[in-house]
């Protein structure tokens, strides 16, 4: 079996990001004080290869902040700490994320030298009028043209979308996906909007001009949105914000922040799809569902609750799961 790619990354909070988004404090978010330099991109690059299995493709990611967006003597500085170990083998390729206006086609043959193979873009909505309410800079069109150049180039393109900002709805979101399914890129990132102490956003929310968009607005919302990439082959390689001390620990206060947003999405797109197995037949009757293997929790629901709503909507007398060699979900009668 081939060893699975692993991740190194390396966190630039700010670097580069030429306005304040209503919502960030890449801080708290990153769980980091301060930006790396050339030097922490050795130590993270030694570190995490003296952890990793041998044999397993490394890519050396930088996060955060704006990276082409950062002046050019610094961005050359964190690339060139990254060169020996390229041309060693020991990583096999770069990624980083950056900004829509931030990108053009002298900075994307710098990073092709650099061996950058992926680009991630934070274009967050689609709308306009969100964008500006959320305090981004740039244009839905600014997105559109940044991820054609970065195809165009050869790179694996990213994007990452946010929903629940300010001045957004469901509709706007799903159209938001829709556009990046014409975008095609490799893959997609999905934050819903977290509210982050301390930042423009919070104090909106203090003041009642902004709703807060919840950990149940985001699940319904996201399981619509994975249909949406799911159907178009558009892998969704994260799903909310990744942990960390500084958020749980009282950072987020309010909004979709939970440490297993996407197993709650998934949870909720099997419940969709065990509803629409079930029939009027079923009332009153023992149901078993198939799963295919390591599907069993997300099936269920988190304290069971895909089982009690069927229970609830069908009146079925019980609802048990079992594992089946299955890519998807059936299901049994008894």
């Amino acid at each position: 079996m081939t060893p699975r790619r692993r991740l190194i990354p390396v966190f630039v909070p700010h670097l580069g990001c030429p306005h304040m988004c209503v919502f960030c404090d890449q801080r708290k978010i990153t769980g980091k004080l301060r930006p790396a330099g050339p030097a922490d991109v050795t130590r993270a690059v030694e570190e995490g290869l003296s952890r990793l299995e041998p044999g397993a493709p490394v890519t050396l990611a930088f996060y955060g902040g704006s990276f082409t967006a950062i002046p050019l003597p610094e961005q050359e500085a964190l690339l060139r700490a990254a060169r020996p170990y390229l041309s060693s083998g020991r990583i096999t390729d770069i990624r980083l994320s950056t900004r829509p206006d931030a990108i053009d086609d002298t900075i994307l043959a710098l990073l092709k030298s650099y061996g950058v193979r992926t680009i991630e873009l934070g274009v967050q909505s689609m709308d306009g009028e969100v964008l500006r309410l959320s305090g981004r800079g740039h244009t839905p069109e600014d997105a559109e043209n940044a991820a054609k150049a970065v195809k165009a180039a050869g790179f694996e393109l990213i994007l990452q979308m946010m929903t629940g900002l300010p001045g957004d709805t469901p509709e706007k979101s799903l159209a938001t996906a829709k556009k990046f399914v014409e975008l095609a890129p490799s893959g997609v990132r999905i934050y819903p909007t977290v509210i982050v102490r301390d930042t423009p956003l919070y104090n909106m929310w203090r003041a009642g001009t902004y709703r807060e968009h919840t950990v149940e607005d985001a699940v319904a919302l996201c399981a619509e949105l994975s249909e949406i990439f799911a159907a178009a082959g558009i892998p969704i390689v994260r799903l909310g914000l990744n942990p960390t001390d500084d958020l749980s620990g009282g950072g987020a206060v309010a909004g979709a922040y939970h440490p297993a947003l996407g197993e709650l999405v998934l949870s909720r797109r099997y419940l969709a799809r065990e509803m629409e197995l079930l029939s009027e037949a079923d009332r009153g009757r023992d149901v078993v569902f198939a799963v295919s293997p390591g599907r069993i929790s997300a099936a269920i629901g988190q304290k069971r609750a895909n089982a009690e709503a069927l229970r609830a909507r069908y009146g079925v007398k019980t609802v048990k799961f079992t594992e089946r060699p299955m890519p998807d979900v059936t299901v049994e009668r008894i």
